[in-house]
Parts: C-alpha cells; sequence; structure tokens
C-alpha cells in the first residue's frame, strides 16, 4: 500500500510464508570487489497456502544461476525479488543458486562489506538480501552450514554461526572454514567474519557440567583493552542460568570487534559482531560510563541467545519481543551487578533519563508509534526508543503485577512453549499470564495490552485529600493519554503505581487501605487500570505526603500536585531514592521552566540552594547519587515540558543557574573534590566511578566559577590533573572542566589530548564529542564544529566519527544547533544529504534531530520547516529519509488543516 510516496507495509497484512526454508548450504569465495556466493536451500511448501510462485528477496546481487533439483529453472525480477513462476510441483525440493556481490563498495554497512582489511556481515532487518537471494523474513527458520574461502595471509581467521566443523589448506594460499549451526535461525542472524585478528579466549564450566569456549576477536593491538569484555561476558553466562536458568547452549561463543558498525553490537547466533566502542576499554582509554557500556551491551547481545535467538519475531511488527524483554533483563543485569540497594536506584534513574530524553519526545513526535508499530515504510527506522526502551517498561511493568518469581515462571513457560518458535508479543504476554493465574496481570491482560497497541505517554494526576476526624486520607488517580498519529482517542492504559506515604517528619507510614483489617507494610503497587480511581487510607494520624510511581513503576508522566515545601520533604526523607532525585529534578525544572517563559527569575531560590548543599554534605548518601541529584534537567528536557520553546532563552536560563550553584556552593564543591577523590589502583567499580564523577562534577563548577571570578587556580589544578591523570575518566572529566568553562587553558589541552590519543579511534571519537557538546558562547562553538568537519580525522563514512559530532552538536547542544540565523538547520540538512549517499541508515538517525521543530518558537521554526523540505525535495533520497522527513511535515500539515477547521 503506498501513502504519499512512502510504501507501507502493515501488521494487519501479515501472511504465513508459502514456502519455508529448512536447511541451507552456503559457500563464499571472499574477495572484495567481487565474492562469489552459492547456496543450496532445502525449500518445503507451506500445506496451508495455495501453490503460488516463489519470491526470493535480493538487492544489489549480480545472478549467475539457479537450478531447482539439478535442473535448470526459468524465473523472473519483480521489485527487487526473485520470482520463479513455477517451481517443482514436490511439496519438498532443493533450489541452489549462484550470486555475486561487491562487499569493498557496500558503504551502507548492510549485508557483507569490507572494513579495515576484513570482511564482516550486519543482515538485520534485511540485510542478507544483500548477500544472496532468499525468504528474507523472521518467520523463516533454517539450519545453516556456511563454508568460508578466502586468502589465508589476508583472512587467516575465518568464522561463522555455530560450531567449527573442519578447515584446511586450499591451492593458491587460500584456506576454508567450515561452521555448522544446529540452532534453526532466521536469516537475520547469519554472520561471517574473515579477518587478521586476534582473540582473548577463556574456557568455563557451566552448571550442567559441559566446557564452553568463549573468544573475544579483535584487531592486532587491541588485545589488551579486551579483559573487560571477556569479564563482562562470562558474568552475563553465570546471571542467565542462575537467573533464568538459561544455559549456554553452543560449544562456543564469540564476539567479534569493528570499526565500522551502524549500531552497538548484533546477536548473530554464536557469532555476536560488536562495535568497537562496546567491546574496547582500558583505564588508560575508556572512561567509567565506557566500561558500564561495555558491560550493559555484552549482557544484552548475549542474552539475545535466548530472547531473540532461541525465540524470534514472527514479523518485524514484533521486534519488541526480542528488544524490548532484552533490554529489560539486561537493565536488571545491571542493577544486581551494581551491587547496594543504593547502586541499583542510581541505575535505574540512568536508564529512567534515557528513556524520558529520547522515548519521551518520541512518543510526542511525528514518528510516534506504539511498541508494536501497525505499519512502517522502513524497518530500519523502527529500531527506536519506544520498542526498546518503552519495551523494557511494559515487561517491566509485568514483572512487577507477577512478582519475582511469578515472572521467572512467565518465562520458563514461554520458553516451554515457544523454544525454536518465531512468536508475537501477545504470545509473551499470554505465557506470563498463564503462570501467574489469578495475578493484577492475568485479570487484566487484554487491557494491558494496550500498552503494545496504543502510542503516546499517559499522563497520570494525582490528588489527596485528608481527613483529620477519620484519620483517613483520600488519593485519587486519573489518566489521560493524548492523540498521536493514526491514535486520535486512547483507551484507558493498565498502569502499576508504587507508592508510600511520608510523614512531615520523614517517617514511612504503615498502609491501611479501607476495609483491610491491617497495615500491609509502608510500600505497596496500586493498579489504575480506569481514567479515575479512588484509595482511601485509614488509621492516618496526620496529613501525608504521597510518593508515587516509586521505582518509576509505569513510563507515565506525573502531575501529583505537590507543593515546594511537600517535595523537599521527599528529597531529604523518602525511602525510596528513585523519587528522592524525582523530586530534586522537579524543584530545580518548575524553576527553569518558569524562567524561561518569562514568568520567574534565572536564579534557583535559596530553599532549595540549601536543599542541595544538604545532599552534597550529606555523610551516608552514595557519591554516585549525590552527582545525578545536582545535576540540573538538560535544555532538551526543559524543552520538552515547554508549549512552545525558544532554545536560546532555555540555553541562558540554564547557564546561569548552573553558575549560581557554582558559586553559591563554592566551598562545598572543593570540599566535594578533596574528600571523593581515589587514590587507589584504578578499578570500574560502582564505588569508585561514583566518586570519580562527583570529583569531575565538582571540578567543572569550580573552573566555571573561576572563570566569572577571574580566579586562575581551578583551571590552573584542571590542567594540571588532566596532565597528570593516570586513567581516562579523570583525565577527560578534567579537560572537559576546561573546555565546558572556555577556560583558556582548554586549547592547549585539546592539543595534547590529541597528540596522545591521534592513533586511537574510540578516544578520538571523545575528542571531537568533548568540543561539539561544549556549552554555547557567542557560536564558537559551532565555528568551531563546521572547522572540525574539515579535520584530517574527521571521516562521514564512520558511523561513529559522524555521531561524535555531528549527533553531538544536533541532539545534545541545542543552544549551538538551534541558530537564529538558521545555519544549524542549514549544517544538518546539507550533513543528513551527504550521508544519504553513503548510509541511508545513519542519516535517518541524524534526521530524527528534527522530530520536534514545531515546538520551536518562531524564527526557529519557519527556518527548520524550510530545512527539511529542503532535504524531503532531494530526488533521489533513500527510503530511510524519506520516511522521516515526510511524516515530520505531513504532521505539520495535519494540524495545519486541523486548525484551519476549527477556525471556520
Amino acid at each position: 500500500m503506498r501513502e504519499g510516496t512512502v510504501t507501507l507495509v502493515r501488521r494487519e497484512d501479515y501472511v504465513a510464508p508459502a514456502y519455508r526454508i529448512r536447511s541451507v548450504e552456503l559457500c563464499f569465495d571472499l574477495e572484495p570487489a567481487k565474492t562469489l556466493v552459492s547456496s543450496k536451500l532445502a525449500i518445503e511448501r507451506n500445506p496451508q497456502a495455495a501453490p503460488q510462485p516463489l519470491r526470493l528477496h535480493g538487492e544489489g546481487l549480480t545472478l549467475l544461476r539457479v537450478l531447482a533439483n539439478g535442473e535448470s529453472v526459468s524465473f523472473r525480477h519483480e521489485d527487487g525479488q526473485l520470482v520463479i513462476d513455477h517451481p517443482p510441483a514436490d511439496d519438498s525440493f532443493t533450489l541452489e543458486i549462484r550470486n555475486s556481490c561487491c562487499p569493498e563498495k557496500n558503504t551502507e554497512l548492510s549485508g557483507l562489506y569490507t572494513s579495515g582489511s576484513g570482511f564482516f556481515t550486519q543482515c538485520e532487518a534485511e540485510g542478507f538480501r544483500r548477500i544472496t537471494y532468499f525468504l528474507d523474513r523472521p518467520d523463516v527458520m533454517a539450519v545453516y552450514t556456511v563454508t568460508l574461502r578466502a586468502d589465508k595471509a589476508k583472512y587467516p581467521v575465518l568464522l561463522s554461526n555455530g560450531n567449527l566443523v573442519e578447515q584446511g589448506e586450499l591451492p593458491g594460499g587460500r584456506h576454508f572454514a567450515k561452521w555448522h549451526d544446529p540452532f534453526p535461525k532466521p536469516s537475520y542472524l547469519f554472520a561471517l567474519v574473515a579477518a587478521d585478528l586476534v582473540a582473548r579466549e577463556q574456557k568455563i564450566r557451566t552448571r550442567s557440567g559441559k566446557e564452553h569456549l568463549l573468544q573475544v576477536f579483535v584487531r592486532r593491538g587491541d588485545l589488551d583493552k579486551t579483559e573487560h569484555a571477556m569479564n563482562s561476558l562470562v558474568a552475563s553466562v553465570v546471571w542467565d542460568e542462575a537467573r533464568f536458568k538459561l544455559p549456554l547452549d553452543l560449544e562456543r561463543f564469540m564476539i567479534v570487534a569493528v570499526e565500522d558498525f551502524n549500531m552497538g553490537a548484533m546477536e548473530n547466533k554464536g557469532l555476536n559482531i560488536f562495535n568497537t566502542k562496546f567491546v574496547l576499554a582500558s583505564p588508560a582509554t575508556a572512561t567509567d560510563v565506557d566500561f558500564f557500556g561495555v558491560e550493559s551491551v555484552v549482557a544484552h547481545e548475549y542474552f539475545h541467545n535466548w530472547t531473540g535467538n532461541r525465540i524470534t519475531c514472527r514479523d518485524w511488527f514484533q521486534l519488541s519481543l526480542k528488544e524490548g524483554l532484552t533490554v529489560y533483563r539486561d537493565q536488571e543485569f545491571s542493577m544486581d551487578m551494581s551491587g547496594g540497594a543504593s547502586a541499583r536506584a542510581v541505575r535505574r534513574i540512568e536508564d529512567v533519563r534515557q528513556l524520558r530524553a529520547a522515548q519521551f519526545p518520541e512518543d510526542a513526535g511525528p514518528m510516534a508509534h506504539p511498541v508494536r508499530p501497525d505499519s512502517y515504510a522502513e524497518i530500519n527506522n523502527f529500531y527506536t526508543a519506544t520498542v526498546y526502551d518503552k519495551g523494557a517498561e511494559v515487561v517491566r511493568m509485568m514483572a512487577t503485577l507477577v512478582g519475582h518469581e511469578g515472572f521467572a515462571s512467565g518465562m520458563s513457560l514461554y520458553f516451554e512453549r515457544h523454544d525454536g518458535q518465531a512468536v508475537t508479543c501477545d504470545d509473551f504476554a499470554q505465557a506470563i499470564a498463564d503462570a501467574n493465574p489469578g495475578s493484577a496481570l492475568s485479570v487484566r491482560l487484554d487491557a494491558f495490552k494496550r500498552w503494545y497497541a496504543q502510542a503516546g505517554t499517559p499522563t497520570v494526576t494525582a490528588r489527596g485529600t485528608y481527613d483529620a476526624e477519620s484519620r483517613r486520607y483520600t488519593l485519587t488517580l486519573e489518566q489521560f493519554c493524548g492523540p498521536s498519529p493514526g491514535q486520535p482517542f486512547k483507551f484507558p492504559f493498565v498502569i502499576p503505581v508504587a507508592m508510600g506515604l511520608v510523614a512531615q517528619d520523614g517517617s514511612s507510614l504503615p498502609l491501611q487501605l479501607a476495609g483491610e483489617e491491617a497495615p500491609g507494610g509502608t510500600s505497596r503497587v496500586l493498579v489504575l487500570e480506569h481514567p479515575q480511581q479512588q484509595w482511601v487510607f485509614e488509621n492516618v494520624d496526620a496529613a501525608p505526603v504521597p510518593s508515587l510511581l516509586r521505582g518509576f513503576s509505569a513510563p507515565v508522566n506525573l502531575d501529583d500536585g505537590l507543593s515546594d515545601a511537600e517535595r523537599m520533604v521527599l528529597l531529604a526523607h523518602d525511602s525510596d531514592a528513585f523519587n528522592r532525585w524525582e523530586s530534586a529534578q522537579k524543584l530545580a525544572l518548575s524553576r527553569l521552566c518558569a524562567a524561561a517563559q518569562g514568568l520567574g527569575p534565572a536564579a534557583l531560590d535559596a530553599p532549595l540552594v540549601e536543599a542541595l548543599r544538604t545532599v552534597l554534605r550529606h555523610p551516608a548518601l552514595d557519591a554516585s547519587f549525590k552527582e545525578l541529584v545536582l545535576q540540573l534537567p538538560s535544555e532538551g528536557y526543559v524543552a520538552e515540558q515547554l508549549p512552545v520553546v525558544d532554545p536560546q532563552r532555555v540555553h541562558e536560563v540554564r547557564e546561569a543557574m548552573r553558575a549560581q550553584l557554582a558559586e553559591q556552593l563554592h566551598a562545598d564543591w572543593i570540599e566535594a573534590f578533596e574528600r571523593n577523590a581515589t587514590s587507589e589502583a584504578y578499578a570500574p567499580t560502582v564505588a569508585q566511578a561514583g566518586k570519580r564523577a562527583l570529583v569531575n562534577m565538582a571540578l567543572s563548577m569550580l573552573c566555571l566559577q573561576s572563570q566569572r571570578s577571574g580566579d586562575p587556580v581551578w583551571p590552573g589544578r584542571a590542567y594540571q590533573r588532566f596532565k597528570d591523570a593516570t586513567n581516562m575518566t579523570e583525565r577527560l572529566g578534567a579537560l572537559s572542566a576546561l573546555v565546558e568553562s572556555h577556560a583558556g587553558l582548554a586549547e592547549p589541552a585539546l592539543s595534547r589530548f590529541h597528540e596522545l590519543f591521534k592513533d586511537d579511534a574510540l578516544v578520538l571519537d571523545k575528542w571531537f564529542a568533548l568540543q561539539a557538546r561544549a556549552p554555547e558562547l557567542d557560536g564558537r562553538v559551532f565555528a568551531r564544529v563546521k572547522a572540525l568537519l574539515k579535520h584530517p580525522d574527521f571521516s562521514l563514512r564512520n558511523p561513529n566519527r559522524a555521531r561524535s559530532l555531528l549527533f553531538s552538536l544536533t541532539m545534545f547542544n541545542p543552544a549551538a544547533f538551534h541558530r537564529a540565523d538558521a545555519a544549524g538547520y542549514v549544517f544538518w540538512a546539507d550533513r543528513v544529504m551527504d550521508i544519504d549517499a553513503m548510509n541511508p541508515q545513519l542519516a535517518a538517525r541524524l534526521a530524527r534531530v528534527m522530530d520536534r521543530w514545531r515546538k520551536l518558537a518562531e524564527p526557529y521554526r519557519g527556518a527548520a520547516r524550510e530545512a527539511i523540505a529542503r532535504v524531503a525535495a532531494k530526488p533521489d533520497l533513500s527510503g530511510d529519509v524519506r520516511e522521516i522527513v515526510t511524516r515530520a511535515l505531513a504532521e505539520d500539515e495535519a494540524n495545519a488543516n486541523a486548525q484551519a477547521a476549527a477556525a471556520q
């Protein structure tokens, strides 16, 4: 179906495949300019489907031969498919295909491509069709046997999925390796690697007593940066078997790192291919954030071995079946690895910040879609925060509604029913519910599944009244979710609201609902399932402060109606660490929003400053928690709360408040800097990382204040710390303090940093990103980014490098990007079109930057629309980018039509 110039695929049109492929034999003769691919497919007819032509997907291939049961067969090409109108009439037959492709010209990094001096693949979602002709859809699962042949001197390592069954020499200095994967898988999980690599290896014995080989492959010279990745992999294997009883199922498990990669990593069965960013880490070159990122992504991809590989998606509309569930699993793993309750809370806060920064705006913009989308033009555009992060929140709500043990039982039933199958989100939800009959999820399952079907972020409004005479507190909750593209009306969601009541003295009150004989603890989960509901709590001695949505128990916006005084009580005393942090954020956010709209001063009031001082001085709070509480809400998050956004005004207000905290907490920042300094050997532990984060924040504030006061002491100390640092977290933190305060010593420090790390690509990414994210001052940052575009170390062809500069400016530096002269938008449009000619997936990600352009005030709004229209007018624009810009402009046209109709 077509909508304008965009071809839509709709979920309601799903039809099971008319043919299935049970086994695949692939042979590759690998050459950069012309790789020969031979395939032998064991095909079966679907007896429930009517007789019809066999249609195989193929893109950018040169077809050399097609045989059916060993004989030539007639075929034709139609809409990117190889069509065999009259395949053999047998219920099963063999199809042999020979084709070639050109890996060295594959700049899209989808399918088989070259990077550096090696061959790599990326097949999710539809890259396999760029390798050979196939039923390239996730519900076609086959057993693969793969033979790789290549020049031995150039490509000594030959890898594919599964287990190595044979290898040997060939004439002409070539060699071969044969791999067999015993587990059926869809084509998107196929992988091969041929390169000059070295490996860190470790053998482990799982609970069953079986021995497995773990390998992390990297280019020569990087082996010393793989210890943390290996440790993370071992921890992931152990955790998944202990938590969910899911063991490693292959003789070996391999990770391969590659520099040129569109995503973070890919969970190909037994052969995970990773962006180097999420494998390589050493204290000298990686920050604490990098170490945690490696741990999280290694875990995520390993956990896909069961949630994504053993059970996969029926169709791409079910993408969150594997991604949302696996994000939830990696979040739980990361919290368990963190240790204590405070460290777990910090991880939860970081996850919620990511959700609010990326997914909430998506839910409010032109690309809004349900966790399980109803249609798409380019599936690559739906690897989104909604599918991943909101999908994880949907799984978390299920776990909340059935309990920890109930969720584990549901997972067991899910694997018992569906191992080896391609299934749907409904199948997963049904398994969790069926394993927990009578649970809060089971009795509301149909309504709960609206989270999969409805887009948008619900708003929960909470109001409480206290009756002193009856000692009763009545809590009223209401929910509402506004319209989103294609969904003008929403049914009520099932929303678990974890809550407690806090006395004015900070104590946690026992919770006894009307009709209960005794209190049921100090925290509980209320289930909001109607537009409005009330709960009455008895035996409450004084008016309490409600602590709602504890641990962020549902992905909603909460309007709790609390006063500043009540928020101060929660900030000081709430037993829920998330809500303590949230109270500080809301107190600061109200000041930021008021000032940005001209409704209040660009300053924090004295009580709030003192409350933040108390947190900074608190002897019992973890350093990592303090660092989060003291961070003001980002400019992007502030903008999302405003009806109309002037990015320069938001920047001006936030910078004024940062400067105020730097000045008024000056002595406290000095104490935090000195008290949290660590002299012990570097380790990426939660405790050490928290201290380093707070020290870096303190140093940044001290340098900021010094620039305003003219005192050279702290910039000097930052520069010395930069030079003397023994780990990247401290070195980059000191450099950031200089760059972000626009200190004079920033330039020599940047030059020194580049000289030290000019040969380390990942560290150079940090160098580019730091300069692009610096707070804008008189147009200097934007000018620097334009100059860096011409730097000899910059390239648009490498996704990491492009992201480090362009995404840092356009996504994370609103004041530098949104300029009154529209230069930022012109810059954006030019880069989107430049990248689109090489790598449409990356270009589409950059195009998403302008999703929320219609919130902008003039003159930004008009200039932004003009830039988007210029991109949309490009005749040879990729389908990936066209979908993004078309939907952005279509929403504006729809809004204009609606306003015109209302005016009449």
